[in-house]
């Protein structure tokens, strides 16, 4: 796409749903990147984001969660770093290994589930891990951020001789303080620490008795803070020590810096990638809040959004528990422009926005508030004309404004461009205006340019039938209550419902009647012929949602009489199985049971063993020759025989459903018998016959012998009448 002008991104309100991505980054580089976001300009790179955005999403409600990706910004400490010799402090390279190792863990976790996420795995792979970071900045820095003593062999001496000074000094000063506490010459509190050195509290009277170096004094002059003679020599040397290991300390901290230097643009390039995944989950994070997906994305110049929703207005409306309308529009080669119409506050400027701000948002790699079968093309450019954009400084009316933006159209006009206008022509004359406003609509059309354009004008909507690939569309009003339904209805113009919106707000019927008379009677009788086939087009489009409800109830039933026929199969080819077993069974039982018999009539064991062995090997030589295409055709025969069966099973279902629906009217039709006590009767699907014993409240008891049961008279059928 190219660069959108400033003014379009305005009049979609495109930098509110940016500063909602902003919010949501967790970084300073992710927060940077949301702020530029633009659409993409090449196509494969808008797939690779809106592929990104939707794996993120999913892992939501995956178990597979993307690890943490927050991180601090390295920018100024790099800048710092590409300085030769340069100083950089401790937190700085703790940055560099705390972002090479979040690169390490984000390329590991996406091999691991590589399946889940390819295009995060292709992503971070972009990058190579240099373990020498990590590893050179552990080296030097503990996970405190302090700098190990092993990180030089001068650094380890010196500490090691700072520690031996701090026994020796506190050595001497515990003996200075047990000497002149036995002396009473300290006050209670004995010692205290001033300028990080531990000093006596010796009461001022004593002062001169106690020799070392005054600190200070307490607030009220009583106590004097003395550093004793004893650990002052100590503590010069101890600071030179000091002195040495802040030298030592900078010559590493050089070193290291000097050792990542070569890095630089990996870590650029480490940064790069992890901005890029902190606004990936921000984009996720904001479709999961706005319901977003990913539709189709078609090369074949169709936008089809379905139940789309301007995403402001949804998440708006969700927080003040308010229903947001969606709506539904196609643009195709056959349809390229759609002309709507309708009453003001009716939504037809909400939905031109709506699809305004989806189509940027979808460039931009942000996944939109669709149903999951809308399909989307890319448009080179978007271009819009909304509000009333009147400029005092440049002295320019509404009306010159609007001009000077159809000039810039013509110019920018061609097939890959979206233009969304509103209340098109108007701000000068109705007639005048409508004319050149048909003319400008003619030329983009002749562009072959995509657009949406809202008017009040009636030239402008005959101009959208004549156009043979142009439509009209409107937004549906209930003119019983005067009140927008907010939902757009493709195919016929709308009626503005001037008088009747006057009407509602108020205005005297007798100045709504004087401005009828003052209208042309065939102006009034188009606008009258408008509403009413809004009207009928509403009655239609109830009885079409009726329809598809019934029908949707009758599928349902349909699955759910297959699912019994699969069950049937079923049973049916498992009783024949067993049937087949059975019958196997009993003949071979048979055999046996014959000599048997004829060994009870002998007795003579050899005859009975010999039929035994012969019965036998006849089987088994039967299941010798039954080979594997001898069992494959009987599975064949039992196929086929289990589909036939089937087969004859509806053909009874349907017959046995046609012989109901008969009866059924044939019962209708005929009068329905009175029955008394006495009566023989059975239920309506039942064959037992009882008779009645008694009548109550519509329900009888019938007596058949061994029992009786309550019933409805409504579902009895008489068999015989009581002749008594």
């Amino acid at each position: 796409m190219k660069k959108v002008p400033k003014k379009t991104l305005e009049d979609l309100e495109f930098p509110r749903v940016i500063a909602l991505l902003a919010e949501r980054c967790v970084t300073g580089p992710g927060r940077e990147n949301a702020e530029k976001a633009h659409p993409f300009l090449r196509v494969g790179s808008l797939r690779e984001s809106l592929g990104r955005t939707q794996e993120y999403l999913a892992s939501f409600q995956s178990e597979n969660r993307i690890p943490n990706h927050g991180f601090e910004s390295v920018d100024s400490d790099l800048h710092l770093l590409r300085l030769e010799n340069s100083l950089l402090p401790v937190e700085a390279f703790r940055r560099f290994s705390a972002l090479s190792n979040l690169i390490q863990t984000h390329q590991r976790f996406f091999k691991k589930f590589s399946e889940y996420f390819p295009f995060l795995q292709a992503w971070v792979q972009k990058a190579t891990f240099k373990k020498e970071i990590p590893e050179a900045v552990d080296g030097v820095i503990d996970r405190h951020g302090e700098i190990k003593d092993t990180a030089s062999p001068r650094l380890a001496e010196i500490r090691k001789q700072v520690r031996t000074l701090h026994g020796k000094i506190n050595q001497s000063f515990n003996a200075a303080l047990s000497r002149y506490l036995q002396a009473e010459f300290l006050d209670e509190i004995r010692e205290s620490v001033v300028e990080n050195r531990r000093v006596l509290a010796v009461k001022a009277m004593y002062r001169r008795k106690v020799k070392g170096n005054v600190m200070g004094t307490s607030k009220t002059g009583s106590i004097v803070y003395i550093e004793p003679d004893a650990v002052l020599a100590h503590s010069r040397e101890l600071q030179l020590l000091h002195l040495e290991e802040r030298e030592e300390l900078e010559r590493i901290l050089r070193s290291l810096a000097s050792e990542i230097r070569p890095f630089i643009p990996d870590l650029e390039v480490y940064q790069h990638l992890m901005a890029e995944i902190d606004l990936t989950a921000a984009k996720a994070s904001l479709a999961r809040d706005i319901g977003g997906v990913l539709p189709e994305i078609n090369e074949d110049r169709r936008l089809f959004l379905r139940d789309a929703y301007h995403p402001l207005l949804l998440l708006n409306n969700n927080k003040r528990g308010e229903k947001t309308w969606p709506q539904t529009l196609e643009l195709h080669q056959e349809n390229r422009i759609v002309v709507i119409s309708g009453p003001n506050a009716g939504g037809k400027s909400i939905t031109l926005k709506t699809i305004g701000l989806l189509q940027l948002m979808l460039q931009s790699g942000m996944l939109i508030p669709v149903h999951e079968g809308s399909s989307c093309c890319l448009f080179e450019q978007v271009l819009t004309d909304i509000g009333d954009n009147q400029s005092i400084e440049n002295h320019l009316s509404t009306y010159s404004y609007r001009l000077k933006n159809m000039n810039r159209f013509l110019r920018k006009c061609s097939e890959e461009t979206l233009l969304l206008i509103d209340e098109f022509g108007t701000g000068s004359d109705p007639e005048l205006g409508g004319a050149l406003a048909e003319t400008f609509l003619e030329s983009f059309y002749e562009c072959g340019a995509f657009g949406v354009i809202t008017t009040h004008y009636a030239n402008l909507k005959a101009l959208a039938d004549e156009l043979p690939h142009t439509s009209n569309a409107n937004m549906l009003f209930n003119s019983k209550t005067l009140e927008p339904i907010f939902q757009l209805e493709m195919g016929q113009p709308g009626s503005s419902f001037t008088f009747e919106v006057a009407q509602k707000n108020g205005i005297p019927y007798s100045l709504i009647n004087r401005a009828r008379k003052k209208v042309a009677g065939e102006k009034l009788r188009f606008d009258k012929t408008i509403a009413r086939l809004q009207k009928e087009r509403s009655k239609m489009a109830r009885t079409e949602d009726r329809l598809q409800e019934e029908e949707s109830k009758a599928r349902e039933e349909a699955r759910k009489l297959e699912q019994l026929n699969v069950r049937l199969q079923d049973k049916l080819s498992s009783y024949q199985e067993l049937y087949d077993y059975h019958q196997r069974m009993i003949h071979l039982g048979t055999k046996v049971d014959k000599a048997a018999e004829a060994y009870f009539l002998n007795g003579k064991k050899r005859p009975l063993i010999s039929e035994l062995l012969r019965i036998v090997e006849t089987e088994n030589s039967k299941r010798k020759k039954k080979g594997a295409e001898d069992r494959k055709l009987e599975k064949s025969r039992k196929e086929k025989a289990r589909k036939d069966v089937i087969q004859e099973v509806r053909k009874i279902r349907t017959k046995k459903a046609q012989e109901n629906k008969k009866q059924a009217m044939e019962a209708a039709q005929k009068p329905k018998p009175v029955l008394r006590v006495g009566d023989r009767v059975r239920l309506a699907d039942g064959k037992s016959v009882g008779s009645i014993d008694s009548i109550e409240k519509n329900k009888a008891i019938v007596n058949y012998g061994q029992f009786t049961t309550n019933v409805s008279l409504d579902q009895l059928e008489l068999v015989e009448a009581n002749r008594k």
